[in-house]
């Protein structure tokens, strides 16, 4: 065998071992609950649980999740945001990989490969890189969803953007996000995933009876609009998901809470 001919052998093994790699291998975890630190800080309270219209509840370290398997993706993905997570650690994007915690498989990332939709962060990797693991976290699939890009990188980011300079001056804020999965909605990749018309945040501030709430819909698109344009009320987003977002407060203090729109002490 010639010299020429071992060279290409070890390139087609070479080659043929960094596609098996790179479309075939992920590691199994990103979570270790040994490794967590000021765990008191990301837990959510009770009341802050929204409803599942699945029953597929899943809680990690550092965010917590209800899974539509029909439509391959969270139908809410809700934290705490506090002043002391913003810092500017920089990490190095983990791979997208399956969630271990949701039983029946979060979607497969190759799933968005050549599908033109960006892999869109639920709870967004910039809210979490106080530590490693809670930067890891975002990166399971079953907190991702496809987003066109010019509205990940444009309305939606702005809005991200302004929740991380709500909690400079507030300290600490309670956020739910994720699409409206009903109707009509194209599809990605071989499990179908789908691709929402729209997509909610919902941002509270205060502790139980005296929360200030500030929810968001959005068309999927980019828009140029200012935020305060897409302010709705909880109520709004209750009727188009079928999500009840803060059902374990008193009813009185539900009805009081959701059905007006509010921009009272947010600065739009």
């Amino acid at each position: 065998m010639t010299k020429k001919t071992t060279y290409l052998i070890l390139m087609v093994i070479c080659t043929v071992g960094f596609w098996l790699f790179n479309n075939f291998y992920t590691p199994d975890t990103y979570t270790d609950a040994s490794v967590v630190k000021d765990n008191k800080q990301v837990k959510l309270e009770n009341y802050l649980q929204p409803s599942s219209t699945t029953g597929v509840v899943v809680k990690h370290n550092y965010f917590t999740l209800s899974y539509n398997e029909k439509y391959e993706q969270a139908e809410w993905v809700a934290y705490l945001l506090n002043k002391q997570h913003l810092t500017y650690e920089d990490r190095k994007r983990p791979y997208f990989i399956e969630d271990p915690k949701v039983k029946t498989k979060s979607a497969d990332w190759r799933n968005y490969k050549r599908s033109g939709y960006d892999r869109g962060h639920l709870c967004p990797a910039g809210d979490r890189r106080f530590a490693l693991q809670a930067y890891n976290e975002t990166f399971y699939t079953s907190n991702i969803t496809p987003q066109k890009n010019d509205f990940n990188a444009g309305v939606w980011n702005r809005l991200e953007k302004k929740v991380r300079q709500w909690v400079k001056r507030d300290k600490e804020l309670y956020v739910v996000t994720g699409g409206v999965l009903k109707g009509h909605m194209d599809e990605i990749g071989d499990e179908d995933v789908a691709v929402p018309n729209y997509f909610y945040k919902i941002v509270a501030k205060g502790k139980g009876d005296n929360l200030n709430v500030i929810a968001f819909l959005f068309p999927h698109k980019e828009s140029k609009k200012e935020l305060s344009s897409f302010v709705v009320s909880v109520d709004k987003i209750e009727k188009e998901t079928g999500i009840d977002f803060f059902e374990a407060l008193p009813k009185q203090t539900q009805d009081k809470l959701e059905a007006k729109v509010n921009v009272t002490n947010w600065a739009l």
